[in-house]
């Protein structure tokens, strides 16, 4: 009797050296005992379509996709998921049984769940969020907030003209204020998100007037390097849920894992410690 194929899946970047994806899958894989391995892969851009197209040879179910492969990808899919059309942007490959490339982006989703689980008295439709920067992560915030029903989206970036794109992309339910407002901006909302790289470790600092934040709100940073921003700092000391950015990084995993490996992992304490090493 033959052994089945062990499966593979990666992470696929350029660099890609600083990806805590190994750590995180590698973690579920030996937890759930799976015979599978998840590597990390540097690809450069013109090599891009090469590899995707010979990882099913060599055994890989699928990749995770990240910075700057998560656009071109989706021309190379044979099936784009709604939400990934929508964002623009794909960071989840399923190589099929049949052959074709199934492309989703599981950022969203992973946003949502964090919240969900950081900050359970979360409740999107109690009113608007204020969202900083209008990147890929941007996106990816703005269609998974609307979905679960925030009623107002105030929107800001230090370029307005990138913001003006995004709300001609996703609707009337996007304001756009100056960034120089962004401050003033923030009372009144009940979710915050920074989506930007500012306060991130070897970038500029957040310089976002932050005393208008208050009791009751949740404030998200995507960044989690480090895990406690000056944002997450401000927020618990004004009385807000703070809500780090390590948690979507673990919960947009979840639906790749589970379709590449057959089993929905659990994210939890024991995640993140192993994540954090």
């Amino acid at each position: 009797m033959t052994d089945k194929k062990v499966p593979l899946a990666a992470v696929i970047g350029h660099p890609i050296a600083h990806s805590r994806s190994p750590q995180l899958h590698g973690y579920w894989l030996r937890r759930y005992a799976i015979r599978g391995h998840y590597i990390p892969m540097d690809v450069a851009p013109d090599n891009l379509e090469n590899v995707i197209r010979m990882l099913p040879t060599l055994g890989f179910v699928g990749v995770n996709v990240t910075i700057p492969h998560k656009e071109e990808v989706l021309k190379l899919a044979d099936l784009v998921t709604d939400r990934a059309r929508l964002i623009g942007a794909a960071n989840t490959l399923v190589f099929r049984k049949d052959g074709k490339i199934h492309a989703d982006n599981t950022d969203g989703y992973g946003f949502v769940q964090n919240l969900a689980q950081s900050a359970p008295k979360w409740d999107p439709k109690a009113g608007p969020a204020l969202v900083l920067g209008a990147g890929g992560a941007a996106r990816a915030v703005l269609a998974s907030l609307l979905d679960v029903g925030v009623p107002e989206i105030l929107l800001t970036n230090r370029t307005r003209e990138r913001a003006e794109a995004l709300k001609a992309d996703f609707g009337d339910k996007i304001t756009i204020v100056d960034w120089v407002q962004a401050g003033n901006a923030m009372e009144g909302a009940k979710t915050v998100v920074n989506t930007t790289s500012l306060g991130m470790i070897g970038h500029p600092e957040m310089r976002v007037p932050l005393d208008a934040l208050a009791p009751g709100m949740v404030v998200s940073d995507l960044v989690y390097a480090p895990l406690q921003t000056k944002l997450l700092r401000a927020a618990t000391e004004a009385g807000a849920t703070p809500v780090d950015g390590l948690g979507m990084l673990l919960h947009q995993a979840v639906p790749a894992f589970e379709r590449w490996f057959g089993i929905r992992p659990e994210v939890d304490d024991a995640l993140r410690a192993a994540v954090l090493r």
